[in-house]
């Protein structure tokens, strides 16, 4: 078998490209126009190291490729890898668990019956071919070895393998969880890839699976594996597609957008969620406009998301916050620094920090409001099917890069984001914390995605995610300090709510009574009822005075007062401080009379 197996690499081309080319020429065997992600598996088959490539990332979109008339054209992953990369192959098979194997030529008639009439002669009629994943490989592996054997190479076919919904057939999970027939097509398709023989003539096999998480670790991590990630498209592409959908008809006919506008505005999108917008203008039922654009995108990204992520629509801006005027004030300014694109300078991310009730999540909203810029919420991505909280993640993870410029709140960030310790899950909190750190460290997206994560209980979030180049600012949040501050936020409470106050409504409360925001917004909202109850639209002085003395506040006193330490120990500038914590901090020795205070509530909290 040594002697009768050369290397004899076919070029990765569409039909009627390129002949047969010889290892290590990569390079004019690729044409120009092939995407990034299809050039890099060309030229890891070309290196002659592997042979088998997952293929995963937006794999359910459309590529584009060359048309009949020289133009652009565009088709699914698996037609493109039929007819464009395995196009001048002499055999490619496509299997799925619901449609079986089938040979795959794309558009090409004449190309199929060819592969047909050869395969018909080693496996028998088409109808008879199996369908079972089992039967199927072990089908494929008799055919493989078969094509090895060929004493004489220029009789031997070129063959590739497209695969689609992999993760069905290799799922994850642990060895003891997998069926013996999952296990039987692990083990082959790991001897594939290392198969020597493979790698020096022309077989490739590629896995088409969305999640890379729900393929089993031990075949994606192999190193005779090659992992190949296919992106969403970026501005240009979107562009292109544009202008290609619209074709012969005006595109102003579509949208109110110019195809370079809606480019820009697009980013996290796919090409087929374009195809749908666009679809919808030129029915004629529907014009695309900038409200019905921007309620389509938020629908479809929460779509593609799986429901992972809630888009939030600031109403307001931090002109509406209260108080923290050292906070709103540093706030603002990395708000400039990105709307003029000096995103250099902008921080990863923020931890907001502080008792329950204090606005952390309205302040985060408020920013984003300030800056313009969309603004999502991670929902519960964790799974009890062991794999999918870390595909979950991988999932929103891959629509955050592209959607940037983009606000990413977490909230509760101590029991969402995970940690270093397994904990008993089977390491899966272990994962998601890695994968979340690894993002938020990751500079290229500096000014893209601003994470803020939220929590009233900072010291047990992971230093990790604390530390410098992640979420770098920590603002601590605290109940108003004063009478002034008191008023100003049942005004402003009042206002969000849209509740008229008369002008004499608001009474002198002493912030002596630890009312947080949350407070004040219940009284006022208590008051709003007694108002309407007695007929009248408008809040007075005695709705609020009786709606005060009738509120009971949380007696939670020494948690509350834990996390307004934990609040101050997290601080990392002084000016985010009221007068009275930044004397004490600044005081010999204060940061650790605070720190030995913290220690002595935990304790009692904890007996």
């Amino acid at each position: 078998m040594t002697d009768s197996v050369r290397h004899e690499k076919r070029s990765l081309a569409p039909a009627g490209g390129e002949v047969p080319s010889p290892a290590g020429a990569p390079a004019k065997a690729l044409p120009d126009w092939y995407p990034a992600w299809a050039r890099t598996l060309g030229e890891l088959y070309f290196s002659g190291t592997t042979c088998l490539f997952i293929v995963h990332g937006n794999v359910h979109d459309l590529i584009r490729c060359p048309g009949p008339d020289g133009g652009d054209a565009y088709c699914n992953v698996s037609e493109f890898l039929a007819s464009q990369v395995f196009g001048s192959w002499d055999v490619v098979l496509q299997y799925d668990l619901a449609r079986g194997l089938r040979a795959a030529a794309g558009g090409d008639a004449q190309r199929l019956q060819g592969m047909v009439q050869y395969l018909s002669s080693r496996l028998g009629e088409p109808s008879s071919w199996p369908r079972d994943p089992d039967s199927v490989l072990l089908t494929l592996d008799k055919l493989l070895e078969r094509a090895l054997l060929e004493d004489d190479p220029a009789r031997r076919k070129s063959l590739g393998l497209i695969l689609e919904y992999a993760q069905y057939v290799v799922p994850a999970g642990d060895l003891g969880a997998l069926a013996r027939g999952q296990g039987t097509n692990l083990v082959r398709f790991l001897s594939w890839a290392q198969n020597p023989y493979f790698k020096r003539v022309n077989m490739a096999f590629c896995l088409v699976a969305g999640r890379l998480a729900e393929v089993n670790d031990r075949l994606v991590q192999s190193p005779h594996v090659a992992s190949i990630e296919i992106p969403l498209p970026d501005r240009d592409e979107r562009e292109r597609f544009c202008k290609w959908a619209a074709r012969a008809q005006d595109f102003s006919k579509l949208t109110d957008f110019t195809p370079a506008q809606l480019a820009d505005l697009s980013n996290g999108l796919s090409l087929t969620n374009l195809q749908v917008l666009l679809a919808q203008g030129r029915g004629g039922t529907v014009r695309v406009d900038q409200a019905r654009f921007k309620q389509l995108k938020k629908t479809m990204i929460e779509r593609q998301c799986q429901g992972l992520v809630e888009f939030v629509e600031p109403r307001h801006t931090l002109d509406l916050v209260v108080g923290q005027q050292a906070a709103k004030d540093r706030l603002r300014q990395d708000a400039e620094l990105i709307m003029k694109g000096q995103l250099d300078a902008a921080p990863m991310g923020y931890l907001l920090c502080g008792p329950v009730g204090t606005g952390k999540s309205f302040l985060a909203e408020c920013y984003a409001g300030s800056i313009g810029i969309p603004c999502v919420k991670l929902r519960n991505f964790r799974s009890k099917y062991v794999g999918e909280t870390e595909a979950n993640l991988e999932q929103v993870l891959t629509v955050l890069r592209s959607l940037g410029p983009v606000v990413v709140l977490i909230d509760e960030a101590d029991a969402t984001l995970g940690t270093r310790e397994a904990d008993g899950d089977s390491g899966t909190s272990s994962r998601v914390f890695a994968m979340i750190a690894a993002q938020m460290g990751d500079t290229r997206y500096r000014g893209q995605i601003i994470w803020m994560l939220m929590t009233s209980r900072p010291e047990l979030l992971p230093v990790d995610l604390k530390r410098q180049g992640r979420a770098e600012v920590h603002i601590p949040m605290f109940y108003p300090q004063d009478e002034t501050e008191v008023r100003e936020m049942m005004a402003t409470l009042a206002k969000k709510n849209k509740i008229p106050l008369a002008a004499d409504a608001l009474p002198s409360i002493k912030p002596d009574r630890f009312l947080s925001g949350s407070d004040i917004e219940s009284v006022v909202l208590a008051a709003r009822r007694q108002a309407l109850a007695a007929g009248r639209t408008q809040v007075e002085r005695q709705d609020i005075d009786q709606a005060f003395g009738e509120f009971i506040p949380s007696a939670q006193g020494l948690e509350k007062e834990l996390q307004e330490l934990a609040a101050v120990l997290e601080c990392t500038q002084l000016g985010f401080l009221p007068p009275r914590w930044r004397d004490k901090v600044r005081e010999q020795s204060g940061r650790t009379q605070l720190q030995e205070r913290m220690m002595a509530l935990k304790s009692v909290l904890k007996d």
